[in-house]
Order: structure tokens, then sequence, then C-alpha cells
């Protein structure tokens, strides 16, 4: 109430000089009667005069709300502008401690993941040196090892997909971009999903040259492969290979298999959106392709999906980056 009044003295005094003490002076001179007009000529020009220095009291304030913006007014004028203005400080304020609260917990909670996969991983690797130690000098239990063996790789992927989902939140600062061979990056992950495409009977086929260079950050770019050519195995036929082709700076991986619909393939990079086939393997997370859109808009990789007759591929362009660097 009180800053209501103190914005609208103004206002009040206003009323009063004119049509209190104005009628009063022109009556003592002359008469009112004969200077009504000259009365409303003076209370409206009064009345513009007032507005004009409230509006250019208040310019700052109007601006502000007119463009949306959550910024501080500075030098406020008015009695309301500087109301406002300790609002927005205090806003801002609690906005500025709520962020690094969120910051502090977000980063505790990728130190716990990371520990936590650290943790779990010392055992798989335990586990699957007991395995190959054991498996040749039972040959009748090979297949039970076999199956154990499966189930340690996957365990193993799924914590390196979550660790590397944590890690994501803050991959701008991991970044290191430098000329690197995709042709030995692709091999590097046939050759750690090699025991996967046995099992599932899906082979790779890399036509590339060795002397194909992009620029690129290695390891998150492995990262990316990894998680498309276990999708190309997961969601491959039987008996049917992964084709890898790299040509005039896009590289494309084309797995045969049941066709993505096409309401589908723009949701199938939202994260936890598993789609129809994922529901159908119930092995679909829904984070993979997400990561995988998140790593290569942030390496600015353009990418696109097709999924037609029975053939599905991705294309991934490295030719904006090639002229970056040149």
């Amino acid at each position: 109430m009180k800053l209501f009044f103190r914005d609208h003295l103004s206002i009040i005094v206003l009323y009063i000089f004119t049509f209190i003490c104005l009628p009063i002076v022109i009556q003592q001179l002359d008469g009112l009667e004969n200077h009504y007009f000259y009365f409303v000529f003076l209370a409206s020009f009064l009345l513009v005069c007032l507005l004009f220095v409230r509006y250019h009291r208040r310019k700052k304030m109007y601006t502000h709300i007119a463009n949306e913006t959550l910024q501080t007014i500075h030098h406020p004028i008015a009695p309301f502008e500087k109301a406002y203005a300790r609002q927005l400080k205090s806003i801002q304020k609690m906005l500025l401690t709520q962020e690094e609260k969120y910051k502090q917990l977000s980063q505790e909670q990728q130190i716990m993941i990371s520990h936590s996969v650290h943790q779990m991983k010392t055992p798989l690797s335990v586990i699957n040196l007991l395995i190959q130690s054991n498996q040749w000098k039972e040959a009748s239990l090979l297949v039970e090892w076999q199956k154990v063996k499966t189930q340690c790789n996957k365990l193993n992927f799924s914590l390196n997909q979550l660790l590397t989902y944590s890690r994501s939140t803050n991959l701008l600062a991991d970044l290191k971009i430098e000329q690197i061979q995709l042709k030995s990056v692709i091999q590097e992950v046939i050759n750690d999903l090699k025991d996967y495409f046995i099992e599932e009977e899906v082979y790779p086929k890399c036509t590339m040259q060795e002397d194909a260079l992009v620029y690129s950050d290695r390891k998150w770019l492995k990262v990316v492969i990894y998680q498309l050519l276990s999708n190309a195995v997961k969601y491959g036929e039987r008996n049917t290979s992964v084709l890898i082709d790299y040509e005039n700076g896009q590289l494309r991986i084309k797995n045969s298999g049941d066709t993505i619909p096409e309401n589908e393939i723009a949701r199938v990079f939202d994260l936890y959106y598993t789609g129809t086939k994922g529901r159908i393997k119930g092995e679909s997370t829904g984070i993979g392709l997400y990561l995988v859109k998140r790593i290569l808009t942030t390496l600015d990789h353009p990418f696109q999906l097709q999924s037609a007759n029975n053939e599905t591929t991705i294309t991934i362009d490295f030719s904006k980056s090639m002229k970056k660097a040149i």
C-alpha cells in the first residue's frame, strides 16, 4: 500500500491542483465560465507533461518487461523501478544459489556413478579371466562358460553406457579435436564387439580405405561407432553383414533387418525412447542413440538415419569438420 501511494503521488498532486486549485485561480481572475476551454487546455497540458515525466522515469522497466528479459535495472529512478529491481536481484540470487547447488549435486552424482562403475568392472574383469582360464580345461562346460561370458559382456556394455552418459553432461570440457585414422578406430570397435558379432551371427564388412582421415575426438567418436555397431548387430538379421563404408567425407553403417517405422525415425534419438523394435527385443534402454545424437551434435558432425526395404543406414558427415580444419 505504501509503495502504491508513493508511485501515484504525482497523480494525486496533479488531480488536486487541476480540479481544486486551478478552477479557484481562474475564477478569481476572470470567472471560470468565461475560460472553460482554457481550463480544459491547461488540464490536458499538465496531464501530458505528467505522463511524459512518468514514462521517462519508468522507461527502463517498460523496456525490460517488453523484452521479457530477467535482468536487473541499472540505476532505477522511480520508486516502482527500484522495487522492481530489488525483486529481480532477489530472484537472480535465488536462481544462482539453486544453480550452484544443482552443479554440486550433479558433480557428486557423476563421481558416485564413476566410482560405482569402476568398482563393478573390477569383479567383471576377474570373472572374464576365470572364464578364459577354465573354458579350455573343461570342454564339457564350454557352452555354459560361454553363456556366462556373454552375460558379462552385456553387463560390461551397460556399465560403459552408464559411465558415458554420466560423463556426457560435461562433454565440452573433455574434447580433443585432432586428425585421426577412421579405419583404425572402427577396427578397434569391431575387435571389442568380436564376441557379440559371433554370438549373433552378424559379421562386419569394412570396405573403406586405410588412409581415410577425419578431424574429430577419437575417444567420443569411438563411443558413437561402438553404439551404432552394437545396435546394428542387435537389430540385424542373422547370417547377414554390417556394411561399413566411407566416401566423400561420409561414413555409412548399414545393416539388414526389420525396417524402423517412418513415424519413429525422428524419435529414436530421444532419451528413453525404445520404439517398437526395442520393446520386442526387451533389452533397449533408450539411452544409446540419445548419446550418439548428443556427441555428434557437440562434435558438429551432421548425421542422418534412413530405414527402408529391410535396410537401415546411418550416415555421419565429416566434411564440415574437414573444411574447418582446412
